[in-house]
């Protein structure tokens, strides 16, 4: 049977494919190490777990509406304006199964053949493959850690030509945790603004945040920006709710609609269940995120600290999401036990099979002479994971 062109073009998820490995090694009784997940290890908070008790004991189990439940738009609207200053109405909101599914719709919408979409590297995995998925070709901006691994006006400006139909905004980033100021959008804002450029802006790890730095929406900062822009949200990270599946957008009436409209030939409505849990997740108590955004922020400076101090590997401090991206270039073209070392998957190859430790290399993310790590795991298990590292390279020369 003969497959289309579009599915002989897509990768497979690396980061997925990694804690799958990572999964089935441990299946198999091997003491494996896993830094790769992309999801909170907190349980989902009591009292939304016991909403969606609730919910199917109401008989809560049929179709809703596409775009969801009127009563979790209206709660999107509400957070939408409490948290970061916009006014949206609930005709403008669209629920998905999960931001990854609300991107995906994005990128259907508006791009088609002979569109660019600028993606500033290192991107989240997805961003690429939903990006040709749409007939439309990435455009990758290299960003460097000396600039916080965010794109500058300059590189920007450099980008955009004639074909450029979307940039894509990730703040804070998957994988760096870069998180920009309210002057760093604003500069890059001015310029999509005055060419009319779309934005989509990536917002899922809007509440892990740290050291007292401020979330900022690209689209709250002019009402010509938020006509340009969709934001794209969800409770999978903010709520430990990965597997509950509920991501939203908020974008133009025009966009909303024709992304509605797409998901009505899908996947039809998200789960039922999941939207009452969401309503709960948005409209009651915090102190659950508090918690976990404060353990997560204990966990970054104890793994930034064992990480800055093996030689070879150097990490600038992330002011967000639950992951670290060292540079390990200084191992490049070593040798460990006579197998060179070429790029960040070679070292996360031989530290699966050698230190039995999971990572996702950077070349996932449009850059191999770093890796991703994430923190998102225990304390005892980021101390076990780190001496392992350390023991692993201390043996490359």
């Amino acid at each position: 049977m003969r497959l289309a062109e579009r599915a002989l073009g897509i990768s497979p998820s690396p980061t997925l494919s990694i804690d799958a490995k990572a999964k089935k090694m441990m299946a198999e009784g091997l003491d494996v190490i896993n830094f790769g997940v992309g999801e909170p290890d907190f349980d989902t908070p009591d009292n939304i777990k016991q909403a969606a008790i609730e919910a199917i004991n109401k008989g809560m189990t049929k179709y809703t509406p596409v775009p969801g439940t009127d009563k979790l738009r209206e709660a999107i609207v509400k957070k939408l304006k409490k948290d970061n200053g916009l006014d949206y109405q609930p005709s403008q909101i669209v629920v998905s199964a999960g931001a990854k599914h609300s991107l995906y719709n994005v990128f259907q919408v508006l791009c088609q053949s002979g569109d660019e979409v600028i993606l500033p590297a290192p991107y989240w995995v997805s961003y690429l493959e939903q990006v040709k998925l749409a007939g439309a070709s990435p455009v990758i901006v290299p960003t460097r850690a000396s600039e916080g691994f965010k794109l500058t006006p300059g590189e920007l400006e450099s980008a955009i030509t004639g074909k450029t139909r979307v940039v894509v905004i990730n703040s804070p980033s998957n994988p760096t945790g870069a998180v920009y100021s309210r002057s760093e959008l604003k500069a890059l804002g001015e310029i999509l603004e005055s060419k009319g450029i779309a934005i989509i802006s990536d917002e899922i790890y809007e509440e892990l945040i740290y050291d007292g730095l401020e979330h900022v929406s690209i689209a709250s900062l002019s009402p010509g920006l938020k006509e340009l822009t969709v934001v794209i949200n969800g409770l999978s990270k903010s709520h430990a709710m990965t597997g509950w599946r509920i991501g939203y957008a908020a974008a133009p009436v025009p966009v909303a609609k024709a992304m509605a409209d797409l998901q009505s030939h899908s996947t039809s409505n998200p789960n039922s269940i999941a939207q009452v849990a969401s309503v709960e997740a948005l409209e009651g108590t915090r102190e659950p995120l508090r918690n976990m955004v404060n353990e997560f922020n204990r966990r970054r400076d104890f793994m930034l600290e064992r990480v800055n101090a093996v030689p070879g590997l150097s990490c600038a401090k992330p002011g967000g999401a639950f992951y670290l991206f060292p540079d390990m270039s200084s191992y490049i073209g070593k040798l460990y036990n006579g197998k060179r070392i070429e790029g960040a998957s070679d070292l996360a190859a031989l530290l699966l099979e050698e230190a039995r430790v999971a990572l996702v290399p950077g070349v996932a993310f449009g850059d191999d002479h770093c890796f991703r790590l994430s923190y998102a795991t225990s304390m005892e298990k980021i101390t076990e994971g780190m001496n392992r590292i350390e023991r692993l390279l201390s043996e490359i020369s």
